[in-house]
């Protein structure tokens, strides 16, 4: 009697589907893009049956996110079932749909090498366990990431070819201006026209911004208030002297577009007389103004953006009066009186030369007062411990909205190339990324520097002993500078009679540590 030959089954390979779109486009469809990607993984996976492939039921979709980042829920849930051992492969369409990133790609790569999960590209055959199939997955990821690098060059430059022609090319209205909701330019409000009008008016009249705040407020007026598309509401507050420097300032009254350092004329109509737009500006610039930049410290103000109003909280700006025929009397004042009036604020202002001395003398007694000293070198272990504290929690808010803002770009990115509008919310999308991309480096060497090592005694009593010894051989401005080194902020409340200096204990460190190196030189 001949034995039954008994054929083994392959085991079972459990095969996780996973589909993305960038963009939430037709993705109401009864059958859509992703569905359409599912498919064609399930067929596929159909024909290896013979090799014990079956798909596993979970849907791994993810609708409207871009493969730029790992903040997708699907590949978050895809990434969990793996370390979990529930899956044995996953299956894409193409390389791209899984990530446009080679940074993610590679570690993903290595959780499901450390997993023993294989990876398959329906329409792009490789094998990731050969040293050729890796090869040709990071050419095409590098691909892919080219891509989309090259989409955001062309929107950016798209959009400099629009202001060029004097297009607006998109953002919040302005107040004079409306949208129009299908051509998206920028047609006048005339109400709102008149009221720019008489904005420059009054200050060719009365050169003050503060005067002119007063009066629009007295009269009930508000900024424009301007609705998104979300709902939220921006605008419809009080006037100020920044706004109406804003209002002055802008070149769209003009008739003009602005892109970078140039301006080009535009397509929309203008408000103001372009003789009454430069002759505005131009007292501007007389009167000391230039657009809401910070002054040059030519006086050597020590205290110039250390100094805050106590009852406020706001920093007091430094300013000069100049009395009996050419003496100069430097003050501070707070900014809430310098753009709401001066009854606003109950620390008002305070003689410049009076506080710098009291707060230069406090730091030299401090080196003197063991007491004293103790007292500060505990305070700036705690503040340190507080910035590390501070810092890590903002960059954890910071990486969660650059998470969302790389998905708003990737549902952006497919609309910029029909759409203006679409293009320059692309255009601001990459310059808020930017912008808290560097917030977050610096918080991270802000982590850094906190993590090299804990103020000492030592670094606290050489601060000190080197300011006591070098100040006076100083000239204003190097004072000035030593004093930023040293001092973060300085808190003045007038009603109750108090002042209060916070040191950079960083500063006070690195100061420290060079007059140690000084004097063992």
């Amino acid at each position: 009697m001949k034995k039954r030959t008994e054929t083994k089954s392959p085991a079972q390979v459990r095969c996780a589907i996973y589909t993305r779109k960038s963009t939430e486009e037709g993705l109401e469809q009864e059958f859509n893009s992703l569905d359409a990607q599912r498919e064609s993984a399930e067929a596929y996976i159909a024909s290896q049956k013979g090799e014990g492939w079956v798909a596993l039921p979970a849907r791994y979709d993810d609708g409207g996110f871009t493969g730029g980042n790992m903040e997708r829920p699907a590949v978050k849930r895809l990434m969990a079932d793996i370390e979990a051992g529930r899956v044995d492969c996953v299956v894409v369409y193409k390389v791209d749909r899984l990530s446009r990133s080679l940074i993610d790609f590679a570690r993903m790569m290595e959780v499901f090498e450390r997993k023993k999960v294989s990876f398959v590209s329906v329409t792009q055959q490789f094998n990731t366990t050969q040293s050729m199939g890796r090869l040709t997955l990071n050419i095409l990821l590098s691909f892919a990431q080219f891509e989309r690098e090259i989409i955001s060059e062309r929107t950016r430059d798209k959009i400099a070819a629009a202001r060029r022609k004097g297009k607006w090319s998109g953002g919040r209205s302005v107040i004079g201006y409306d949208v129009d909701p299908v051509t998206k330019k920028l047609v006048v409000n005339r109400d709102e026209a008149a009221l720019v009008r008489e904005i420059f008016g009054l200050y060719r009249a009365k050169r003050s911004l503060l005067d002119i705040a007063r009066e629009l407020n007295g009269r009930g007026l508000r900024t424009k208030a301007v609705r998104t598309t979300k709902g939220a509401v921006y605008g419809g507050r009080e006037w100020d002297k920044p706004a109406v420097l804003k209002v002055l300032t802008n070149i769209l009254y003009r008739g003009r577009v602005r892109y970078k350092a140039e301006t080009f004329a535009g397509e929309h109509e203008a408000i103001v007389d372009d003789a009454l737009w430069v002759k505005v500006n131009e007292m501007l610039r007389n009167n000391g103004r230039d657009g809401g930049m910070v002054a040059r410290n030519k006086f050597g103000a020590l205290l110039k953006g250390l100094i805050h109003c106590g009852p406020c909280g706001l920093t007091m700006g430094h300013t000069t009066s100049i009395k009996s025929g050419s003496r100069v009397y430097r003050y501070y004042v707070c900014y809430k009186a310098q753009k709401q009036g001066w009854d606003s604020c109950l620390c008002r202002s305070l003689p410049a030369e009076q506080i710098e001395g009291f707060v230069v003398e406090q730091i030299k007694r401090i080196g003197k007062d063991p007491e004293l000293l103790s007292l500060t070198l505990a305070k700036c272990r705690e503040q340190m411990a507080a910035q590390r504290l501070a810092a890590e929690g903002e960059l954890a808010g910071l990486e969660r909205e650059l998470a969302r803002l790389h998905a708003d770009l990737g549902r952006t990115a497919g609309d910029a190339a029909r759409d203006a509008h679409a293009a320059a919310r692309l255009a601001d999308l990459h310059e808020r990324v930017r912008g808290a991309e560097e917030r977050a480096a610096a918080l991270r060497r802000t982590i850094a520097d906190a993590d090299a090592g804990q103020i000492t005694k030592a670094d606290v009593d050489a601060a000190l002993d080197e300011f006591d010894g070098v100040w006076s051989s100083l000239s204003p401005k190097e004072q000035a500078r030593l004093m930023r080194m040293l001092v973060q902020r300085v808190d003045y409340d007038a009603t109750k009679g108090s002042i209060s200096i916070t040191f950079h204990p960083l500063g006070l460190r690195s100061i420290g540590q060079r007059g140690a190196e000084e004097e063992a030189a």
